[in-house]
C-alpha cells in the first residue's frame, strides 16, 4: 500500500481517491473511468508509471518513488473555456511545491528571479511545465473526452519528479531530491490535492479564468526575455511578452508583430537565439 492521500481540504470537498503502487498511466485510469460514467471529482494517484505520457504523445518517464496523479473532472463551463483548466492545474502544483519546500531553497514567482529562464526559483513555463533552477521538475498533461451525455469530462495529469529526475532527455531536468528536498510523493499529493481545490474555487467554472491567468503570469518564467517558440516545423522568435486573456504566448518579434501561439515547444534566452 502506498502513502498517497488527499489533503484535508480535498477530502472536505469530496474528492475521491484511487492509489497504485504501479501503474501504466493514470491519465488512461482517468479517462476510463469517465467512459465508464464515474461522475468526476476523482484522483487517481501512483508511485511510478510504466507507460506515462506527456504532451503530443511523448513518453513520460516516472522512476518508482515519483508522483503520478490525475483528476478526472466533468465541470459545467463551456468547452471554449475548459483549456484554461491547464492554467488551473499550474497555480495549483506551484503554490503545493511552494508549500513544501524549505523557505529560502528557491525564490517562487516573478519576484527576484535570478534569470530570466527561470534559474534560482520554482517557475511555471508555458504551457505546462514547472521549472526548478531552470531544470523541469514536474509536467502538467489536459485530455479531454465526449461523454454519451455530450458533456466533456477532462482528466488533468500531474507528474512530479520526487526522487529522480529522468536521464537522457533533450532538456535539463531535477527532483525534489537533487534540489536537498527529502519529501516523499505523498507530502506533494497531499499539497496539491489541497492546492487544487483553492484554484479551482478561483477559476469558478470558467468565471474567475482572468485571476487564474494573472496568478500563473505571476510565477511565470521568462517573461520579458528572448523566445522561441517551435511549432509545425517553424520557428516563432521575438519578446515573450505576456499570455493574453484566453492563455496563449503572446510574442513580440522583431518587427514588432504581436504573434499569439496556441501550442508550441518553448526555448528561453541563450537557448532561443540558438534553436533553429
Amino acid at each position: 500500500m502506498t502513502d498517497l492521500g488527499l489533503g484535508p481540504k480535498a477530502r472536505a470537498a469530496g474528492y475521491r481517491l484511487r492509489v497504485f503502487d504501479v501503474i501504466g498511466s493514470t491519465n488512461a485510469e482517468a479517462l476510463s473511468a469517465a467512459a465508464a460514467g464515474d461522475p468526476g471529482g476523482i484522483w487517481f494517484a501512483a508511485l511510478q508509471q510504466t507507460a506515462g505520457r506527456g504532451r503530443r504523445g511523448r513518453p513520460w518517464e516516472s522512476p518508482h518513488g515519483n508522483l503520478a496523479a490525475s483528476l478526472l473532472i466533468v465541470p459545467e463551463a463551456d468547452p471554449t473555456v475548459t483549456a484554461t483548466l491547464g492554467f488551473v492545474a499550474g497555480v495549483a502544483l506551484n503554490r503545493a511545491l511552494a508549500s513544501i519546500l524549505p523557505s529560502g531553497l528557491v525564490k517562487i514567482g516573478i519576484d527576484g528571479a535570478d534569470a530570466a529562464d527561470g534559474g534560482g526559483r520554482i517557475a511555471l513555463k508555458w504551457p505546462n511545465d514547472v521549472l526548478a533552477d531552470g531544470a523541469k521538475l514536474a509536467g502538467i498533461l489536459l485530455e479531454a473526452t465526449r461523454l454519451s451525455d455530450g458533456r466533456q469530462a477532462i482528466v488533468l495529469g500531474f507528474g512530479v519528479n520526487a526522487v529522480a529526475a529522468p536521464q537522457g532527455l533533450p532538456y535539463p531536468a531535477t527532483s525534489l531530491a537533487e534540489l536537498g528536498v527529502q519529501r516523499m510523493a505523498g507530502d506533494v499529493f497531499a499539497a496539491l490535492s489541497d492546492a487544487w481545490v483553492e484554484a479551482f474555487g478561483l477559476w469558478d467554472e470558467g468565471r474567475g479564468v482572468s485571476d487564474v491567468l494573472g496568478l500563473w503570469r505571476g510565477s511565470a518564467a521568462g517573461i520579458g526575455a528572448p523566445v522561441a517558440v517551435q511549432q509545425d516545423g517553424q520557428v516563432v522568435r521575438g519578446i515573450f511578452e505576456t499570455i493574453d486573456a484566453a492563455g496563449r504566448l503572446i510574442v513580440r518579434a522583431d518587427d514588432n508583430r504581436r504573434i499569439a501561439i496556441t501550442a508550441g515547444d518553448v526555448h528561453f534566452g541563450a537557448t532561443a537565439s540558438a534553436r533553429s
